[in-house]
């Protein structure tokens, strides 16, 4: 099975810089915004693509919102329907007080399945990224049945992915009071960026309004409450490790791993460790950074039409 994937990861590689008619043979269809009534608050989503064929959910990250998804929605939406939603507190959705919204990971799961259910999507392909990648465990392990297969872009489910940075946020996890300093990292500006450029040779080709946008969306009232509860329910992620995995090796979901190489947050090991569990996994490592959309949109969008023709032609639409 390692050689397997071994031979599966070689292959990824040798395509992963592949041209884009793909991508390109597509037509693309306009993006469109909504809000939508769900659980008391008012949900954002992004939409595009014909709502008749297959549809992938795309998950974003922090401190970003479904805005990350802008370079890679238009590449996909000729074939794809496609929706991106903000989770409470993120991007254009209402943004409660912890007080009147717990803002755990199962709940962002909750409302994000809660949407679904409301725009009547019943099976779908989860791409996940960063934060989207314990909403989108959560959500897979209510609903097996629903998901047709996982697309996953820096989004760690392994202790061999985390970078040195977790030391500092574990420290957190212990002590929030005490360790505050830690929120104040995660919550800069420099932190915004250095999640886009990460340690890029080509810190030239990242827009800077992608973490000026980002940080001022953290610094509106209410907004370090939120981030920081967060931060700390994210312990829970760590912990629910084995449980993820041990979900991956027994469902076996058709599976593509998409990874910027130059991310110091959640490090390759991250990436390769999805091949213990899942061997038939494609696995790419992408010249990028944390956000691999802010630099490799095209290459990103040629792998995901190709895993997506060749494996859910095997299963029922």
């Amino acid at each position: 099975m390692k050689c397997k994937a071994l031979l599966a990861l070689v292959s990824a590689l040798s395509v992963a810089g592949g041209s884009g008619k793909a991508a390109e043979a597509a037509t693309r269809t306009p993006t469109s915004y909504h809000w939508v009534r769900v659980g008391g608050l008012n949900l954002f989503y992004r939409e595009a693509g014909p709502r008749d064929a297959p549809t992938i959910v795309l998950l974003h990250g922090y401190p970003s919102s479904s805005r990350m998804y802008e370079p890679v929605i238009p590449l996909l939406s000729g074939r794809y329907h496609l929706i991106a939603p903000d989770y409470p507190g993120f991007g254009h959705s209402d943004a409660p007080s912890p007080d009147d919204y717990a803002y755990t990971f199962d709940h962002l799961a909750e409302s994000t399945s809660a949407l679904l259910s409301t725009l009547g999507i019943q099976r779908y392909v989860l791409f996940m990224q960063d934060y989207g990648g314990p909403v989108g465990f959560r959500m897979m392990m209510r609903e097996p049945g629903a998901v047709q297969a996982i697309i996953v872009q820096n989004a760690n489910a392994y202790e061999e992915g985390l970078g040195a940075k977790w030391s500092g946020i574990t420290r957190y996890w212990a002590d929030p009071a005490g360790h505050a300093e830690e929120l104040d990292k995660f919550m800069s500006l420099e932190g915004a960026r250095q999640r886009h450029v990460g340690n890029s040779p080509n810190a030239e080709r990242y827009n800077p309004d992608s973490w000026t946008d980002e940080y001022a969306m953290l610094s509106r009232a209410g907004a370090r409450a939120i981030q920081g509860a967060l931060l700390y329910d994210y312990r829970t992620n760590v912990a629910a490790y084995p449980v993820w995995q041990a979900w991956l090796r027994e469902r076996q979901p058709p599976t593509l791993v998409l990874w910027g190489r130059y991310d110091p947050s959640f490090i390759v090991p991250g990436a390769l460790a999805y091949a213990h569990d899942l061997p038939q996994a494609e696995i790419h490592l992408l010249d990028a950074g944390h956000f691999a959309l802010d630099e490799k949109a095209q290459e990103v969008a040629n792998l995901v039409l190709r895993f997506l023709d060749r494996r859910l032609s095997t299963t029922n639409r």
